[in-house]
């Protein structure tokens, strides 16, 4: 893969991001800002993008997403096999509802 194809890479997740994000906000602010991680600020941010601002946003050649876990065993818990996968999620659901939001989006 190219620089210019990672960028394009990076430039449609970023863009994909945005917008799930505005409509998770939109139909259910509360359960986004908790699926998201982030702050109510930032959720009203999000919010009020227009789509120029959001295409803008996009084009940065960065992703504007990180990962909401930075412990390797969330990531073990979350993609091993286990019988309950129902149970890791919901371990895992309370885990991350313990970090503190808004370290990114």
């Amino acid at each position: 893969m190219n620089m210019n194809d990672m960028q394009a890479e990076i430039r449609d997740a970023n863009l994909n991001y945005l917008m799930l994000a505005q409509q998770m906000i939109r139909a259910d602010r509360a359960t986004a800002i908790f699926r998201l991680g982030i702050n109510a600020r930032l959720a009203d941010s999000l919010d009020s993008l227009s789509n120029p601002q959001i295409l803008k946003l996009a084009a940065m050649p960065l992703m504007l997403v990180r990962l909401r876990f930075d412990d390797p065993a969330v990531i073990a818990m979350l993609s091993s096999c286990q019988k309950e996968p129902a149970l890791a999620k919901v371990h895992a659901a309370i885990l991350l509802a313990g970090e503190s939001p808004g370290t990114g989006a």
